[in-house]
């Protein structure tokens, strides 16, 4: 049965993943996809296409496809790193849609006319994107403001896109073996969620507020504030900030500005969203940041954001250290304790692929090293040893790629390694502080109180139990009457192998006395002891096997 006769509505759309499977060296999983009906596929190339190609062709094919390709970008343990390089740089700039639609949807959202609403509001886009664009407004009490408008039925298309994408998945899944070793419906699903918390507008304003707030002790790095009362899920109404696209800076605007106190702010700000507050913004490429006229960084577009828990944060600090650190060997620990263990979970391996790869890292710079490369190299060399890593490491090494491309542009000299090591005692003493919070103690402290108060009634049935003599323990040992029931097994049979030997050894002495008495020509006698022990001997190993057999059958700790 074709595809197509299940859900003609999303042929198109397997017409799609289909050609791009094909073009891009993945025929084999085409091949399991029943594609009669339709024209024929072009034959697949002889050699896998360019990373920046593949990136190229999912903008070509849509929004969906596009955010597909972020999210796959923060699969390095499934991705070349080619690949992962790509996408993650991956900028979904498209025409712009009119502004009759742009007023339609605005003043729907707001329920009220574009012109009560804002003193000014141009009707040219300041930026286009697959989701939605941005308008530059300026409201009734004079604030400048960006208002982000949602795309028309960008939604619905995207749904059907994501029905289409789990029904593949779900082929795939039960027809080949690749899709369980990439884990594809697990990762349709985690793009599912992060795609439509995208579209809802006011999940990323409260990102905004939670982000801002995250980065305000750092006067270098700023967050628009949102304006609660002009946002809606469709409409994103912020704060205005006025800047040059890293990438666009021209070099004289470079030597009149010191762009290194920067890179060192920017870094020094994401490890504390990273491994202190649990939550920080997943997709910093350039062009979602901004050096602002007054010489600031500014974080744009923080749709995309990702949370760490307490106990992943711990273990990410010690990795981040011990790959500063060069510390290979320590590194495959944190691995193996972040990951899941698979059947093919190989140690060795593991420690040696990881170790190799760190100590090609440890004193190189950011011009030859990237920090965000080497979490996914390692998360690929885990994922090749049988260790599933979680997201949160994927994400976060795709993170500190996209954040190793804007320290270059703002100081091809910055070290990570020497940021992370400076900055680790900081963040340690900040943990220890955080876990010694008014609430943490508070209820250490109700523990410690719950435990005093029970402890003198425990004690005192102890001591009763001691006095009356009733004071027992239960100690898990092995049992004794099992113990001497084999004893006694192995005794009969050491017993009843030396008579079966010593009829043997006296048939053996009775060959050489003469007697009338004979058995086939040998002296009768010794002939009956000779079969007598021959007798004995086979019901020995008879009765060894089937008692050995029995056992067998009841377990080895049965009596």
């Amino acid at each position: 049965m074709a595809l197509a006769s299940v859900v003609p509505a999303h042929w198109k759309r397997y017409k799609d993943i289909a050609w791009l499977l094909v073009k891009h060296g993945r025929s084999d999983l085409v091949k399991s996809m029943p594609l009669d009906g339709v024209d024929p596929l072009p034959p697949a190339p002889e050699t896998t296409a360019e990373a920046e190609e593949l990136a190229r062709d999912l903008e070509k094919l849509g929004p969906t496809f596009i955010k597909l390709g972020q999210v796959l970008s923060s699969r390095g343990d499934l991705l070349p790193p080619a690949y992962v390089a790509a996408l993650a740089r991956l900028q979904d700039d498209v025409e712009p849609f009119s502004f009759a639609d742009v007023e339609r949807i605005v003043e729907s959202e707001l329920g009220v006319r574009i012109s009560k609403a804002f003193l000014e509001f141009e009707s040219v886009p300041i930026a286009a994107a697959s989701l939605g664009q941005v308008h530059r407004a300026r409201l009734r009490d004079g604030r400048a403001v960006a208002v982000k408008v949602q795309r028309p039925d960008i939604r619905e298309r995207v749904l059907e896109d994501l029905e289409a994408f789990e029904e593949i998945a779900s082929f795939f899944d039960e027809h080949t073996e690749t899709a369980g070793r990439f884990q594809l419906v697990r990762t349709v699903e985690n793009f599912r969620k992060t795609i439509l918390a995208e579209l809802d507008y006011r999940m990323e304003a409260s990102n905004l507020i939670a982000i801002g707030k995250a980065v305000s002790e750092f006067p270098l790095i700023v967050v628009p504030a949102p304006v609660v009362g002009y946002s809606t899920s469709r409409v994103l109404t912020m704060e205005y900030i006025d800047g040059q696209k890293i990438a666009a800076l021209s070099p004289l605007r470079r030597i009149d500005l010191d762009l290194r106190p920067l890179a060192d702010e920017l870094f020094r700000a994401y490890l504390k969203q990273i491994l202190l507050d649990g939550f920080f913004h997943a997709d910093p490429h350039p062009g979602n940041v901004l050096v602002t006229n007054d010489g600031r960084i500014a974080l744009l577009d923080l749709g995309m954001v990702a949370r760490i828990s307490p106990a992943v944060q711990e273990s990410l600090l010690k990795l981040l250290l011990d790959v500063s650190e060069g510390r290979g060997d320590r590194v495959a620990e944190r691995a193996a304790e972040i990951g899941k263990r698979l059947e093919n979970f190989d140690a060795v391996e593991l420690d040696r692929r990881v170790s190799e790869l760190v100590s090609l890292y440890r004193h190189a710079t950011i011009g030859q090293m990237q920090i965000g490369r080497v979490l996914l190299d390692i998360s690929r060399a885990a994922n090749d040893a049988g260790l599933r890593l979680s997201t949160e490491l994927t994400m976060l090494g795709k993170t500190l790629l996209q954040l190793d491309e804007i320290g270059r542009s703002l100081d091809p000299e910055f070290d990570p390694n020497a940021s992370i090591r400076e900055n680790t005692a900081e963040l340690l003493r900040r943990r220890m502080l955080q876990s010694a919070s008014p609430g943490n103690l508070a209820s250490g402290l109700l523990e410690a109180k719950e435990f005093v108060e029970k402890l003198p009634g425990r004690v005192n049935r102890v001591l009763d139990g001691l006095a009356n003599n009733q004071l027992s323990f239960k100690v898990d040992t092995i049992d004794e009457t099992v113990l001497l029931d084999g004893l006694q097994k192995i005794a009969n049979r050491i017993a009843m192998g030396l008579v079966l030997a010593a009829l043997i050894v006296g048939a053996a002495l009775l060959m050489q006395v003469p007697t009338t008495f004979r058995i086939l020509g040998y002296p009768g006698l010794a002939m009956l002891f000779f079969l007598a022990a021959g007798a004995g001997g086979v019901l020995l190993i008879a009765s060894i096997v089937q008692t050995d057999r029995s056992q067998a059958k009841k377990g080895p700790h049965s009596p």
